[in-house]
This record gives C-alpha cells, structure tokens and sequence, in this order.
C-alpha cells in the first residue's frame, strides 16, 4: 500500500506541470522498484458539469515532459531508491478509479469493479453521495451505496 505522503508527494509534482496524477503504483523489488504513474490533464472547468468538455488527451511529449521532471526529484530525493525504473503513461480507455474525484468524474459510466460482497461486478455509477461512498447499480439489479473500502481493482468498463 502506498502512503498518503508519496502519492501527494508525486500529486504536487505532476500539479506543478499542470497535469494530474490519475494513477500510482509502485512494484517490482526491493533492489529495483518499478515506479508506475499514469497522467491526465484536468477537465476544464465550464459553468457546469455537463458543458465541461474532455480533458486534453496525453501525448508522447506529456509523458516525457513528466518522466524528466518525476527522475530529477526521484535521482534527488529517492524515495524509492537509486535504481529505480519510471514509467509514465496516460490511464488509458480501462483507466483505473482509484480516488474518490475518479468516481465523481465519472458519474453514469460503467465499471468494472472487484467489490467485497459482491464480487467481481460490472455496474454503473448512479452517484457519489460523499468521498467515502458511491452508488453503484449492477447489472439486472438495484442500486446499492457501496463503501470505498470496499472496491477493489475498479476500472471503466469498455465493450471491446
């Protein structure tokens, strides 16, 4: 588990680009962690949610311009060691819902969802009544406030 002080820490320095952290893992070994972020630019703030246009897709350049800024901090700071590896990609179609400004944003879409109860569900998001809560609607049945605690590995559902 990650702690709160590294992904702001991570948030602060993506901020400062103007993009956004929509996602942070970090893996591989103890010797070499494999350090994982995806990136976003913001929606743009409209005088209302359904006016706000999408955000800017991420491009190749993004990517570089935030990987040379996250390695100057990390070959500086290195909280996560010397011999670190850096990805840096966009969250992709399936992007993960890994924030509670993640299930707002996306409010009416379909996910992909491990939830404890439930299992492994696809369902749509109805609402996002507090940071600590959303309200998801399985397929074939009604829609039912779910803690996010209890949301695992959450995905935007695509029909491929």
């Amino acid at each position: 588990m990650l702690s709160d002080s590294l992904v702001e820490s991570f948030r602060t320095r993506l901020e400062a680009l103007g993009l956004e952290l929509a996602d942070l893992r970090i893996g591989g070994t103890q010797a070499r962690p494999l350090v994982q972020v995806r990136i976003e630019w913001p929606p743009s703030a409209g005088p209302d949610v359904a006016s706000t246009p999408a955000p800017r897709a991420v491009s190749v350049a993004d990517c570089a311009m935030a990987s040379r800024a996250l390695e100057a901090w990390l070959d500086a700071d290195g909280p996560v060691g010397q011999r670190y590896m850096l990805e840096v990609s966009s969250p992709g179609l399936e992007r993960p819902l890994r924030w509670p400004r993640h299930w707002a944003r996306f409010v009416g879409r379909e996910v992909q969802a491990t939830v404890a109860g439930l299992g492994r569900v696809r369902a749509r998001i109805v609402a996002m009544p507090d940071d600590a809560t959303v309200v998801l609607q399985p397929e074939g049945a009604a829609p039912r406030p779910v803690p996010l605690a209890q949301v695992r590995d959450a995905r935007l559902a695509v029909d491929w």
